[in-house]
């Protein structure tokens, strides 16, 4: 590919953002890999990219008080690019402007300046009316999401979790107790700095390639422990891990069982089993059999029921993601209202059938990184209305607004018969 200026890389991104229906981490991943920008320029058009998904309603806002008449969509994300360098990151105006009109054909560029210019004239004025707007217009939300926020959570949580989502994520790790110790980990890797309320997790400064080259941690947010301290596997035991990869939560299972015992590790997609595989080794676990299996259409594989029936169990559920969009970034547009009694058929539909390979006294972890009740509570109390052997006994939650973690459920339930 030829070389690209980080603008008209962003650019370009948002294009097939807008038309193909993949995930923006891997629509900008691939641009940035085939292009040949310097690592200040992949930072640039990093933060366009994802600043203009995270600012999208706010950014069409001040479009259309700029350019009321009709507008086609590549200029319309044009535009965008613009405004988010002038209104959000405070780039020089000339740079912003000049800049941004070079990336459209000749016969466009009149208008595209006339806009931007306009727009540097009243930004006082834009940002004021922009404070004015209802909440999902201010932080850029879909207006079905904010309303179910607001009415669960109430007004200021929900204008917290707008708030936070918009802003880059943290990045957090968990160390590796399989190859490191805590105190040799924070001596050795400088950047790091301990998580006070998860003592085995910490959150980097910079990126720690080294430390994960050497299997010594894995990027992981803190909100993921819960699910695996529910679930408290003990050495020897046999444990099933129903969808697992990448891998996070089924390493950190072998930590607490001391690498002993077994953890049968599925995954739907042959890829995602071998990315798992490749984690699980990285960090020196020696007790994951993995299988690739798909609950909802295949059921069980023979292989893995020949392993049955299992200690503990967790279901790491396929969720809709709502307590991960800070990292996420364009998961909110794609979501509709309809979306999570979907996935709730598919999150019983798993549930129910692993749920066989239980013993009698064994646990079983139910868990999301969703906030929505639909997913969650309401899941757990479908399984132990449906299924009298499951008796509900623990739930914790993360939530972004008030634990400045990711968004995450998990419920612990026990097999009594």
């Amino acid at each position: 590919m030829a070389q690209l200026s980080p603008r008209r890389a962003a650019l370009e991104a948002l294009a097939v953002w807008r038309t193909k229906t993949r995930f923006a981490d891997s629509i900008i991943g691939k641009l940035l890999t085939e292009t040949k920008l310097t690592g200040s320029d992949r930072g640039f058009a990093l933060e366009m990219f994802y600043g203009v998904l995270r600012n999208l309603t706010l950014l069409d806002f001040w479009v259309d008080c700029l350019r009321p008449a009709h507008l086609n969509v590549d200029l319309r994300d044009v535009l965008r690019l613009g405004l988010y360098q002038l209104f959000c990151l405070d780039t020089p105006p000339h740079a912003a402007v000049f800049e941004t009109v070079e990336l459209v054909p000749k016969k466009q560029r009149g208008i595209t300046n006339a806009i931007l210019r306009n727009a540097m004239r009243r930004r006082d004025e834009l940002r004021e009316r922009a404070r004015a707007q209802p909440l999902f217009v201010r932080r850029s939300h879909p207006q079905f999401l904010v309303a179910r926020w607001e009415a669960h959570f109430g007004a200021k949580a929900a204008e917290r979790l707008c708030a936070r989502n918009n802003e880059p994520p943290s990045v957090y790790g968990r160390i590796n107790g399989l190859k490191i110790g805590r105190n040799e980990f924070l001596r050795r890797y400088a950047s790091s700095e301990a998580v006070a309320s998860y003592p085995n997790f910490v959150e980097f400064y910079s990126f720690p390639a080294a430390a994960l080259d050497q299997g010594h941690c894995y990027i992981q947010d803190p909100s993921t422990a819960i699910a695996c301290q529910l679930l408290d596997p003990q050495p020897d035991e046999k444990v099933l891990d129903v969808c697992a990869a990448p891998g996070g939560k089924t390493s950190y299972l072998a930590e607490l069982m001391k690498n002993r015992g077994l953890i049968v590790a599925c995954d739907r997609e042959p890829e995602r089993v071998r990315v798992l595989e490749e984690n699980v080794a990285r960090l020196g676990v020696a007790i994951v059999r993995t299988y690739r299996c798909d609950w909802e259409c295949e059921g069980m594989l023979e292989g893995i029921a020949d392993h049955a029936p299992f200690d503990r169990i967790l279901v790491d559920a396929p969720c809709s993601n709502t307590g991960t969009m800070r990292r996420r970034v364009d998961v909110r547009w794609r979501l509709r209202p309809a979306d999570f009694l979907h996935m709730q058929k598919r999150q019983l539909e798993i549930v129910r059938a692993s749920a066989s390979l239980l013993r009698p006294g064994g646990i079983l972890v139910y868990s999301t990184c969703s906030l929505e009740a639909e997913e969650n509570e309401r899941v757990v109390k479908r399984l132990t209305n449906d299924l009298s052997i499951l008796r509900l006994e623990e739930e914790r939650r993360s939530l972004p607004f008030r634990d400045g973690f990711d968004g995450a459920y998990a419920a612990r339930l026990v097999r009594l018969i």
